[in-house]
């Protein structure tokens, strides 16, 4: 007779920060890669802002395979036993997140970052956490549509969420983009929607802008 089973194991994870985490700091970013990605070129891109006032954990997703080989990339989950693979990351980010959060000044801004497959992988960790956050940056990304996120209304209300994505995008089709609004909107959720014009990636210049818009100014 075959039989499935399964066990707890350790395993390294890898992850690059950005910046000091001094109580100085007064934007804690926690930022998640896109599918094929791995975080030490999603770091890259937050270098833009001032390592004294922002410090940027990313953490690379623990499955690893070859990506437009020869060059390897990474995955948060795939269909294949997904309920122990986001059990298994969001324990994982949420380990980093208190970690670090701990080390920073209580009134530190909290901004969560995702990118393509990293915009559900923070949902996820999220609806299963709760953690404290200010702002949401869902970067040409999408809400899990298998979640109810009408059950936390007023968690979501007292958060600012974004969502962001260029006008060539070429994984968001507009009959997507319209459905993904619609969702969102069934779901009471208040995106702040910005287009820009580019492609399915993450621009510095426009990743400046959309912190200086959005999240500065308050």
């Amino acid at each position: 007779m075959i039989q499935e089973h399964k066990i707890h194991v350790q395993k390294t994870a890898h992850y690059y920060t950005f910046g000091t985490p001094t109580e100085k700091v007064e934007y804690f970013w926690l930022a998640t890669h896109g599918y094929g990605e791995l975080a030490g070129r999603t770091i890259k891109k937050f270098d833009i802002f001032d390592a004294n006032k922002h410090f940027v954990v990313a953490p690379e997703a623990l499955n690893k395979f070859y990506w437009k080989r020869p060059q390897p990339g990474a995955t948060w989950m795939t269909s294949h036993q997904r309920l122990d693979e986001i059990a298994d990351y969001t324990k994982y980010i949420k380990g980093l997140y208190d970690h670090y959060l701990a080390q920073l000044h209580p009134n530190v801004k909290i901004i969560l970052f995702g990118f393509s497959q990293g915009s559900q992988t923070q949902m996820r960790w999220i609806m299963n956490e709760l953690p404290h956050f200010d702002h949401l940056i869902l970067w040409a990304g999408a809400l899990p549509d298998d979640l109810d996120y009408t059950q936390q209304k007023e968690y979501f209300a007292s958060k600012k969420l974004h969502w962001i994505y260029g006008d060539k995008d070429e994984f968001l089709t507009p009959e997507y983009l319209k459905m993904h609004k619609a969702f969102a909107k069934k779901n009471q959720l208040d995106l702040n929607i910005h287009e820009f014009k580019g492609t399915h990636r993450i621009e510095k210049d426009v990743l400046k802008n959309v912190f200086n818009s959005f999240i500065m100014q308050e």
